[in-house]
């Protein structure tokens, strides 16, 4: 850290950087989305060869914002309100001659809680409450990280950035082509992530917009301030998202390029060179305020425009007309009935027929089936015969033989003995048998 006149700011000097090299304050002490500590070093590590970086921690004072100690003042993102005499501060560095470069996200002031579109009005810009939104996607999924491929306002910014050291022989000759061509906003394609339109007046010129294919559409997005137009001196840049440059989004596309142009005409004595006829005419559409319908759904309103003018007496509003309960349309409906040529009578009671799914029951009355008690009952066989007498002598006498009754039987058996009758004459049988 370094000390300067009882204060304390710190400084992170770059490697190129010589003591004659230009000094960039970022302000901290508004509590900025971004610091050079956190969410821009690549931007850091970027400008350190060229210029002297130094974190403003301690607040908006003259000590820190002259042109002998800095030059080039950044607010990135500031989420706290100013002060009048911290605006007189910035008011006079500008004036003697300091460049400041402001950046704002979507939402704007309400989102951030800050108060600086009263010091930017001054020089003709206003940052709008609002957001960019892609209208169709292409190659970012989130439709508020906006693709913009032609909305170059000024064509000198093409220019200058054809012009940058690392450019191609054959990138300066399609700058050159597209400005003498029909096509004068292209030569800049950069991603505009969560960003604010601007709104932009003299003697503010705009440069950049948010293109065709995004909403709204047309509409200012970059703007700058040079005080030379006017015979002053300091130089106003202002940009409606605060994520352009950040670690994430600065070597997308043509980001990178974006923010060498810019730093570079912030530089006190360097030259912003614009084209005199897109600054005087800049082709950009009128800001129109689209209805919020979700919200206006939920609020309930009557269906037409204009409305009556209510009169003294307010009774007379209210109509007991609409509803009432009583006798007085019973003889029109009589009448009715010689109308249509139908028999008044009183009306009788219908007696109702239900309709049945399932035809009525009927008992089930069949004979049983005595498969299963013949299988197990002992039949004896037809075959054997009473002895005679001289067998008898002869031979011993032997137990008559019992055989199963057999399945092809048993089926017979059911056939013949059908019914009780037919039971009881075989049990009869058996049981003489037996005897």
């Amino acid at each position: 850290s370094a000390a300067g006149q009882g204060r304390s700011f710190y400084t992170m000097d770059g490697d190129g950087a010589g003591p004659n090299a230009i000094t960039v304050v970022f302000d901290t002490f508004k509590k900025e989305t971004f610091t050079p500590s956190k969410g821009l070093k690549q931007l850091q590590r970027r400008l350190k060869m060229q210029y002297n970086i130094i974190e403003n921690k301690e607040g908006i004072e003259q000590s820190i914002y002259n042109v002998r100690n800095t030059q080039i003042a950044v607010f990135w993102g500031p989420r706290e309100k100013f002060t009048k005499s911290e605006f007189a501060v910035i008011k006079n560095y500008l004036e003697d001659g300091g460049s400041v470069f402001m950046l704002l996200g979507e939402g704007g002031e309400g989102k951030y809680g800050t108060n600086i579109n009263f010091l930017l009005e001054e020089y003709g810009i206003y940052i709008n409450s609002d957001c960019a939104v892609r209208s169709v996607y292409h190659k970012y999924l989130h439709p508020k990280e906006v693709l913009i491929s032609n909305g170059v306002l000024n064509r000198e910014l093409s220019h200058a950035i054809a012009r940058l050291p690392g450019a191609s022989k054959s990138e300066r000759e399609s700058v050159d082509l597209s400005s003498t061509q029909h096509d004068l906003h292209g030569g800049l394609e950069i991603v505009f992530p969560y960003g604010a339109t601007l709104n932009v007046q003299k003697p503010a010129i705009p440069l950049l917009s948010t293109g065709q294919e995004s909403y709204p559409l047309n509409r200012p997005v970059l703007a700058v301030y040079d005080g030379k137009l006017l015979h002053k001196q300091g130089k106003l840049i202002v940009l409606g998202s605060d994520k352009v440059f950040n670690d994430e989004w600065l070597l997308k596309e043509e980001n990178g390029k974006l923010l060498d142009v810019l730093m570079k005409w912030l530089v006190p004595g360097q030259e912003i060179k614009l084209n005199s006829n897109d600054a005087e005419d800049p082709d950009i559409n009128e800001y129109h305020h689209v209805p919020d319908t979700g919200a206006l759904a939920s609020r309930v309103r009557c269906c037409l425009q204009e409305a009556e003018e209510i009169p003294r007496d307010f009774a007379s509003m209210f109509d007991d007309k609409l509803f009432k309960f009583d006798t007085d349309e019973i003889p029109e409906a009589i009448k009715l009935y010689k109308q249509l040529d139908v028999k008044h009578e009183v009306l009788t009671l219908i007696p109702p027929q239900f309709e049945a799914p399932l035809p009525p029951l009927q008992p089930a009355v069949f004979p049983p089936a005595l498969r299963e008690v013949l299988s197990s009952t002992l039949v004896p066989s037809r075959c054997a015969h009473p002895l005679s007498a001289s067998s008898a002598s002869s031979r011993p006498l032997r137990p008559r033989r019992a055989v199963r009754v057999g399945e092809g039987e048993a089926s017979q058996a059911d056939q013949q003995m059908q019914g009780p009758r037919q039971l009881r004459l075989l049990r009869e049988a058996l049981s003489g048998d037996s005897r």
